[in-house]
C-alpha cells in the first residue's frame, strides 16, 4: 500500500517531486508509525464489513480500526464480535485483496487473545489491537494480553492505546497518570505504535462539546492535556512516541456563527467549488485542526467519516519547502552546527536547534511524499478526493 496509491501515475508523477513509497503491514514499526495517516473508524456491527474495508482502500485509507468498544451498544458486543470474526475471515479467503492496515479496538485484555484464537489464519490481516481508557493499571493487563496474542499466533501484533480517562485530564491526578503512562508504554516500547488521543471523553468529562467552527484547541482544558501529553510522551529525544490527532465529529453542514475560515487565495477560481463544498460540510475547521495537530506535535487523525480521509493525507504531504529546509539542515558537512539561510530565503535554519523537526520532516516524507514545488494542498486534496 502507499499514499496516494488510489490515484493515476501520471497524476502522481505531476503532484510530486517525491512520491510516497509503498509499504506493507510488515514494514518497520516506525514506517508503519509515520503512515498511519487518517485512520478510520468503523463499528464492528456492520453487515457489509469486509466490503466496506475493500471499497475505503480503494478510496485512499491505509489504516482502519473496527470498533467493539464504545460506537456500539454494549447489548451487541457477542454479536458484533461473531460478525468481524466472520466478515474478517471471509476477507482472508480473498488473497488478491488490497487491505489497509487493521486494528480492532477492544473492551476487556480477555477480547485480544480470544478474538485472535477465534480468527485462526485470519489473525495474518491484524496489524494490532486499540487499547481504550488507557493507564497504567489498566494497561498492563492489555499489554500482557497482547503478548500472549502475538505468541500464540505468530503474528506481530502491535498496540495502539488511546488516553481518555479521567485521572489524565483532572489536573490533580495528570502528572501521576501520565508518569504511569509512560512507564508501562515504556516497558512495552515495541510493543507500541502510536499513542491516541480521546478528546471525545475528554470533553465528556466536564459535559462539553466543541461546535464545528472551533478546533479542540480553542477548549482550554482539552488543549491542556493535550500538551502534556506531547511533553512528556511525545518527545523528540528517542523516549517518545507518535501521538496522533484527536477526532472530528462534524461531516454535515451545521449553522455557523462565524465566518469559513478558509482563505479564497490558496482556490483558482476552477477550484472555487471545491472550497465551497468544503465550507458546506464544515471540513475547513477540520483543516484548521489538522494545521494546528501538526504544530503540536501530533501525526495523522482519528477519523470517523470517509471524508475526513482526503484532508488529512493531503496536509500530510510534506512542501518542496520544507523539503528543501530539511535536507539543508542534515546535511553531513552541517554536523557541527551553524545558522544558514533557507534555499527559499525567507527564514533562518538553525541546524542543531532544528535538527530534530527536519529528522520528523523527511520520515513524514518518506510515506506521504514531497510535493513539487509549484503544488499546494488544494491540488493534493482534489486529487486524493475519490473519484
Amino acid at each position: 500500500m502507499r499514499h496516494f496509491g488510489h490515484t493515476a501515475p501520471d497524476e502522481r508523477r505531476r503532484l510530486f517531486h517525491q512520491e510516497p513509497c509503498a509499504f506493507t503491514a510488515d514494514s518497520p514499526a516506525p514506517v508503519l508509525a509515520a503512515a498511519l495517516g487518517a485512520t478510520l473508524y468503523s463499528p464492528a456491527t456492520r453487515d457489509r464489513l469486509a466490503d466496506d474495508i475493500l471499497k475505503q482502500a480503494g478510496r485512499g485509507v491505509v489504516s482502519m480500526v473496527l470498533c467493539l468498544e464504545d460506537s456500539i451498544d454494549d447489548a451487541d458486543v457477542v454479536g458484533a464480535e461473531e460478525n468481524l470474526v466472520r466478515q474478517l475471515t471471509g476477507l482472508a479467503g480473498r488473497p488478491d485483496a488490497d487491505l489497509p492496515l487493521l486494528f480492532v479496538r477492544v473492551r476487556t485484555p480477555e477480547q485480544i487473545p480470544d478474538l485472535a484464537g477465534r480468527l485462526g489464519p485470519a489473525v495474518r490481516l491484524l496489524s494490532g489491537f486499540v487499547l481504550p481508557k488507557f493507564t497504567e493499571e489498566r494497561g498492563v493487563p492489555f499489554l500482557e494480553a497482547l503478548t500472549d496474542a502475538e505468541s500464540a499466533s505468530g503474528r506481530r501484533l502491535f498496540a495502539m492505546p488511546v488516553l481518555e480517562s479521567p485521572g489524565l485530564l483532572h489536573l490533580e491526578t495528570r502528572r501521576e497518570t501520565l508518569a504511569g503512562i509512560y512507564r508501562t508504554v515504556d516497558k512495552y516500547r515495541e510493543r507500541v505504535l502510536a499513542l491516541r488521543l480521546g478528546v471525545t471523553d475528554f470533553c465528556s468529562a466536564y459535559g462539553l462539546r466543541r461546535a464545528p467552527d472551533m478546533t479542540a484547541y480553542d477548549v482550554q482544558i482539552v488543549a491542556s492535556v493535550i500538551a502534556d501529553v506531547v511533553n512528556v510522551l511525545g518527545r523528540a529525544d528517542g523516549t517518545g512516541f507518535t501521538v496522533t490527532g484527536p477526532v472530528w465529529e462534524y461531516f454535515r453542514l451545521q449553522e455557523r456563527m462565524f465566518k469559513p475560515q478558509l482563505r479564497r487565495s490558496p482556490f483558482t477560481p476552477k477550484a472555487e467549488a471545491l472550497r465551497t463544498a468544503l465550507i458546506e460540510h464544515d471540513i475547513d475547521g477540520l483543516l484548521r485542526e489538522i494545521a494546528l495537530d501538526r504544530a503540536n506535535g501530533l501525526l495523522g487523525k482519528t477519523c470517523i467519516h470517509p471524508s475526513h480521509v482526503a484532508p488529512v493525507h493531503a496536509l500530510s504531504v510534506v512542501s518542496h519547502e520544507e523539503f528543501s529546509d530539511a535536507q539543508d539542515i542534515l546535511r553531513p558537512e552541517r554536523d557541527g552546527g551553524g545558522v544558514l539561510r533557507s534555499a527559499y530565503t525567507n527564514k533562518m535554519n538553525e541546524v542543531k536547534p532544528h535538527r530534530a523537526w527536519a529528522e520528523r520532516t523527511l520520515q513524514r516524507a518518506e510515506v506521504f511524499g514531497v510535493a513539487r514545488e509549484d503544488i499546494g494542498f488544494v491540488e493534493l486534496l482534489a486529487a486524493s478526493l475519490p473519484e
